[in-house]
């Protein structure tokens, strides 16, 4: 990807970016949004109070330096990462201002350390990670037949109230407009616009099979936290968004895709809102086998918490071989769960050496249960999970 003259100083970068990464990320952002505060519109403002995207592009660069050769290992995060920037409607032109801005963090952190021949090799290797990035993302609107930044105005039909903190939402096209085919887990790019002009992006997954007529999103109203803030759009959606309602969506998108065509057995476990793209997945398989083996778990804090509770008893109506189990980290009377975390050694037993498991869930769910199926004998290959923020990248940094 990069030349054999600037390899060197890309590998002795490493250690210094594990050291000053969100230092530079910091600086980034700062110095980006002083020059060009529109593209505030396209980053999760959110997660840049809570410093989230400082860390997740900390590890990104951190992550492509210490895999620059070994293409096999980024491949996988880079389709997720196209797939992301074509839901927002990242711009070839985009990319230079990008390289601008991240080069002189890097000189302005580093101060003295940042050599000439050190920045020449990152300038390299950032416009070879650009074009790639580039070249398959103008594929993908290509094969889309949209144009960047492309959006279709829907209709909210309903609104439903699936949990505590979960609103479900079916969207239908508006006039003449088609409605856009997906796959169980990929998600829509909603656009909000506040009454001070602000404009922010935020993904949800499709939380429903195919149904030829509209698309459903399910979206969890996050409470601020004791060092985070309140979730800004998702709080604007529960507040406002209501039947008759227009709202600005990409195309869906995104690269988790569960096996939900096969008649292999399959096993999806989530927690929280991650159940929204095992539903799909679920209404799906009932769609198109509904005798297939199926191991559905979900981990909630109590039954007032969970979610999707009337697609689960519908599929279980439906689906003979499915099995469901609940864990409810605080147990109410009569609910028909199982009290505490979700543990491996109390899910239904399936060929662990051949069956794809997928997981969608907080950092702390996935890793754990990454741990448990891994010592419980499922291979590394059969693991599927779906991710956003600084853990896509937990597994290379």
């Amino acid at each position: 990807m990069i030349s054999e003259a600037s390899r060197p100083y890309i590998d002795a970068s490493v250690p210094v970016l594990r050291e000053h990464g969100v230092a530079i990320t910091t600086t980034f952002y700062r110095s980006i949004f002083d020059e060009l505060p529109e593209l505030t519109n396209l980053f999760n403002m959110g997660n840049q109070a809570n410093g989230a995207q400082q860390q997740s592009l900390a590890s990104a660069v951190f992550a492509y330096a210490a895999n620059i050769g070994n293409p096999g290992a980024l491949g996988p995060v880079v389709s997720r990462i196209v797939n992301k920037h074509v839901s927002v409607g990242i711009r070839a032109e985009h990319y230079p201002i990008v390289g601008r801005h991240l080069l002189g963090a890097i000189a302005t952190t580093l101060g003295d350390a940042a050599t000439p021949p050190l920045l020449a090799a990152w300038d390299e290797a950032y416009n070879s990670l650009a074009k790639l990035f580039i070249d398959a993302e103008q594929a993908m609107y290509s094969a889309a037949g949209i144009e960047p930044g492309q959006t279709q105005t829907m209709q909210v039909m309903e609104v439903k109230r699936e949990s505590d903190d979960v609103v479900s939402i079916r969207l239908a096209p508006t006039g003449a407009a088609a409605l856009p085919a997906f796959k169980a887990g990929q998600y829509l790019s909603v656009t909000v616009t506040f009454p001070d002009g602000r404009r922010q992006i935020r993904q949800y997954s499709l939380s429903d099979a195919p149904r030829g007529d509209s698309l459903r999103i399910s979206v969890k109203r996050e409470a601020a936290g004791d060092t985070t803030p309140a979730g800004e759009v998702s709080n604007w959606i529960h507040a406002n968004v209501k039947s008759g309602s227009l709202l600005e969506v990409s195309l869906p998108f995104g690269d988790f895709l569960p096996d939900t065509e096969s008649d292999e057995p399959v096993v999806l476990l989530s927690a929280g809102i991650g159940i929204t793209p095992m539903i799909a997945a679920l209404n799906r398989i009932a769609q198109r086998n509904p005798q297939r083996y199926v191991i559905f778990a979900h981990a909630a804090h109590n039954a007032a918490h969970q979610p999707h509770q009337d697609d689960i008893d519908a599929a279980k109506k439906a689906m003979p071989n499915l099995q469901v189990v609940l864990f409810h980290e605080c147990l109410d009377a009569g609910v028909d769960a199982k009290e505490g975390r979700m543990d491996v050694a109390r899910l239904p037993s399936w060929p662990r050496g051949e069956t794809n498991v997928y997981l969608c869930g907080p950092l702390a769910f996935m890793q754990a249960q990454w741990l448990g199926l891994v010592g419980a004998g499922v291979p590394v290959t059969r693991l599927h999970r779906e991710v956003f923020g600084p853990e896509l990248l937990d597994h290379l940094v």
